[in-house]
């Protein structure tokens, strides 16, 4: 009897990690198959990454309903900052009108779409004409993926610090300010920067400036970034900071997407 149970317990130990392994093996092969028509439709230099998140993974092919998907691709040719990474979240995702391992130019449901574009240090500093440039969030805010003020991890507008050297106004020592972000122009897609105050506290450059540099100082760090177009054209709803870098994100709901649409520059 004893031989029957471990006989029996090995059985369904292998049909689960065999059912286990192919989910898994299922979902890899879909995510593969998303990213190679992603990179094609939007003319990417390389595959992006997609997640599909959830296991099983099976049971959401079948039903063609994936309840949340990621997609990230980095190093992306912009045609302003040079350089920008992409992402999406997307929920509720509806392949019905199309494949579970999708067709290039086929409509999908989407029931939220989180859309970003980031931007690092290093890119908004030569921008801004400040290649020493660090951005950081704000003094005394989380600015990575487990808090901020958004989901996604992002900081508040206001005060985010920009540390770097502003040659440019005469000033040849490390200084930080604050900076607010903010959204402008008829599409909505200038990056506003707006220096507003030497920072000298704890967590700063710790620079002081004479009183008579302070205005020139600031106007270095401040500029507009046009061309800042989120993927599949969201209209942005928070900027801020996350890690080292700096991020415009929006956020909306029912929304029918192509992949072709997650490079809109």
């Amino acid at each position: 009897m004893r031989k029957l149970l471990i006989g029996l317990l090995a059985t369904v130990t292998a049909v689960v990690v065999g059912a286990v392994g192919v989910d898994f093996g299922a979902a890899v092969y879909a995510e593969y198959r998303w990213s190679r028509v992603l990179r094609e439709v939007a003319h990417l230099d390389a595959d992006p990454w997609v997640g599909i998140i959830g296991f099983p993974f099976v049971p959401q092919a079948m039903d063609h309903h994936y309840g949340e998907m990621e997609i990230r691709a980095s190093g992306v040719d912009h045609p302003v900052v040079g350089k920008a990474s992409l992402e999406a979240t997307l929920h509720d995702v509806d392949v019905s009108e199309t494949s579970w391992l999708v067709r290039p130019g086929e409509p999908i449901a989407v029931g939220k779409v989180e859309s970003r574009i980031i931007i690092n240090s290093t890119h908004v500093g030569r921008f801004i004409g400040i290649p020493d440039l660090l951005v950081e969030a704000p003094t005394g805010e989380t600015n990575d993926a487990t808090g901020g003020t958004t989901e996604s991890g992002i900081s508040s507008n206001k005060g985010v610090v920009f540390t770097g050297t502003p040659e440019s106004a005469g000033f040849d020592e490390r200084v930080s300010v604050a900076v607010d972000l903010s959204i402008s122009g008829p599409d909505h897609t200038t990056l506003v920067m707006t220096a507003t105050d030497i920072l000298t506290g704890a967590g700063t450059a710790g620079q002081a400036v004479p009183v008579d540099k302070t205005a020139a100082v600031l106007d270095a760090f401040s500029a507009p970034m046009p061309g800042q177009k989120l993927p599949f054209g969201i209209a942005p709803t928070a900027q801020g900071a996350r890690g080292s870098d700096v991020i415009i994100e929006g956020i909306t709901d029912d929304m029918t997407i192509t992949l072709g649409g997650f490079r809109q520059s």
